[in-house]
């Protein structure tokens, strides 16, 4: 009777766990899934809503971020998050591994949301409103780089290897399609009010942080140990002076348009490589390291990083080259008024993330079937041949062809994203799937920091050599007199570049006003209207686009060859998936 009725009690016990998704649960693998997706939804959204709402963010705490002085908020503020996210992620994987990953990943949220409320409630204008806004995007990438580190670990441990491919796929791909959605959402709660910008956030990051408690539990296998302070420091600081200096290439100096000579950046490069060299010797020498680089030996991880490095190069590039392309040119021409083109780029790219949606989850479940590699490899050949097909588009485009492409480069990128994940996290030992995950990320976050610095750079070194010429002799055309036209002329590319990537109307925001309110009604209105300054930089910024296009076609066709280089995958590391 005794041994019935204790069995009885267990059977209830365990009817009760269940009920409460825990880890016995049939459907718990399914619960992780919605929670890490979310959270992952959340921090790639907030990775890029804010650069279609500058324009509102700035002009709500009253500065004008085209002024020399104010540059540096404007970086920040569009840099801050990644700069952030992509140093910490490496360190958050590993105290994963450490102390839980659910532990970790329910802090992200928690630190998320309070960053979130934080930016909400900026009390502050001027300097002292964008440090303000600033210093809680740092606190937002360092829960977005909690919540990266460990969402791809948890799903890892929650699903066998069988359904691997599929969990990741639906993760990944609202991961990567976040970072379009966010330019759709910045656009559409920008036009209300910029803080809504920030405040959307905090419902959602509340949700997630209940959620997350009540229904995640612990199913990786931790390893206590001590903390690797010279590893953490090292890296942080190493990777975060590179991605600063590179950042801060992007910014004219002395008589150049970009800042590359400038011996601050040079300074922060050395600096930056030497301080990773350091952190590699660190971790090759101490006893519990904070990465173990013999990860970098297994074949799948180490090819799959180079090709998530590469591809979110290219994405970032894309993004923000196509960005320009809308804003700067393609918009205004048909009919949009400039303040109006933020949003409405945010919705012209809408056919790309429709790409990204559709393919992500199939991918992860026909990959699941018939293996992996063939699967991120094409992925990358599609989105290469996709750069090709934009540089046989004229600057002046027909909708259709451009959607078309759009939609195909977000297919192909679906069907890699998914399949390079799970063979990365696959092909790892358990009880370092955090740090991996965080490696992982690193590179996907870097990646898309470095391709804003470098593909910037491309364009901006492209524009100064005909630009200046090109606006000197149209604005000398107009009417300008040959004087203020050589002076607006003679200016760095990238005071044109961010009044088009921010939705002002270039030539009010480069020609000074009593110059402009001198000239006849007919050339003010010439001047200032939707087709003078698209069509003046058309040709310029299509040099650009050449150059930016072709090099992310080549960083695409270099993923998809490293994504076909394979090891055999390590029985031992296999056998760690959890049971079907």
């Amino acid at each position: 009777m005794a041994d019935a009725t204790g069995s009885t009690t267990a059977t209830a016990g365990r009817d009760r766990r269940a009920g409460r998704f825990d880890r016995d649960h049939p459907r718990y693998r399914w619960v992780a899934l919605s929670n890490t997706t979310l959270g992952m939804l959340l921090a790639t959204v907030n990775s890029s809503i804010v650069i279609i709402s500058l324009p509102a963010i700035f002009r709500g705490i009253g500065l004008d971020p085209l002024r020399p002085a104010n540059v540096g908020y404007l970086l920040w503020m569009i840099m801050g998050f990644l700069l952030v996210s992509a140093v910490l992620v490496v360190p958050a994987g590993r105290l994963g591994d450490m102390f839980g990953r659910v532990r970790i990943y329910n802090s992200g949220f928690v630190i998320f949301t309070a960053g979130s409320i934080g930016l909400s409630l900026d009390p502050l204008s001027g300097g002292p409103g964008a440090l303000w806004l600033i210093g809680w995007r740092v606190v937002q990438g360092v829960g977005g780089a909690m919540l990266f580190a460990n969402s791809t670990a948890i799903l890892t441990d929650a699903f066998p290897l069988r359904q691997r491919g599929t969990a990741l796929g639906v993760n990944q791909v609202a991961a990567i399609a976040g970072s379009f959605l966010g330019l759709l959402i910045g656009g559409l709660l920008s036009e209300w009010h910029w803080r809504a910008v920030f405040l959307v956030s905090v419902p959602i990051g509340l949700a997630g942080t209940v959620w997350s408690y009540a229904s995640l539990n612990e199913l990786g296998e931790r390893r206590r140990g001590r903390l690797d302070w010279p590893g953490n420091v090292t890296f942080a600081l190493g990777l975060g002076v590179l991605l600063a200096a590179i950042t801060y290439g992007i910014q004219p100096y002395g008589g150049h348009a970009t800042g590359w000579t400038n011996p601050w950046v040079l300074a922060g490069l050395t600096g930056g490589v030497a301080l990773l060299a350091a952190f590699c010797v660190i971790e090759a020498r101490v006893a519990e390291p904070m990465f173990h680089l013999n990860l970098f030996r297994i074949p799948q991880f180490s090819a799959g990083s180079l090709a998530v490095l590469l591809s979110a190069m290219g994405r970032g590039g894309l993004q923000f080259m196509l960005i320009i392309w809308l804003q700067g040119i393609w918009l205004p021409l048909h009919g949009f008024a400039f303040e109006d083109t933020p949003l409405w780029a945010g919705i012209y790219m809408l056919p790309l993330t429709v790409g990204f949606l559709a393919a992500g989850p199939v991918s992860g479940y026909l990959s699941d079937r018939y293996g992996q590699r063939l699967f991120a490899s094409g992925g990358l050949l599609i989105t290469a041949a996709t750069f090709l097909g934009l540089l046989a588009l004229p600057v002046d485009f027909p909708y259709w062809a451009f959607a078309l492409l759009l939609a195909v480069n977000g297919v192909g990128s679906g069907v890699f994203s998914s399949p390079n994940t799970s063979r990365v996290m696959s092909s790892v030992p358990a009880h370092q799937r955090g740090a991996a995950a965080g490696m992982r990320g690193t590179f996907q976050n870097s990646g898309q920091a470095l391709s804003i610095g470098i593909f910037f750079s491309l364009l901006i070194v492209g524009l100064a050599t005909s630009l200046p010429g090109v606006l000197t002799s149209s604005l000398e055309r107009a009417g300008v007199p040959a004087a203020a036209a050589q002076a607006v002329g003679h200016l760095p590319p990238v005071g044109s570049v961010f009044a088009a990537f921010l939705g002002y109307n270039p030539v009010r925001t480069l020609l000074p006003p009593d110059v402009l309110h001198a000239l006849p009604p007919a050339a003010q209105d010439r001047l200032t209207g939707n087709a003078f300054f698209p069509t003046m930089i058309s040709g310029p910024v299509h040099q650009g686009l050449v150059v930016v296009f072709s090099a992310a076609a080549v960083m695409m066709i270099v993923g998809a060859a490293a994504s076909m280089f394979d090891g055999r995958l390590s029985r031992a590391a296999a056998s760690k998936g959890p049971p079907a």
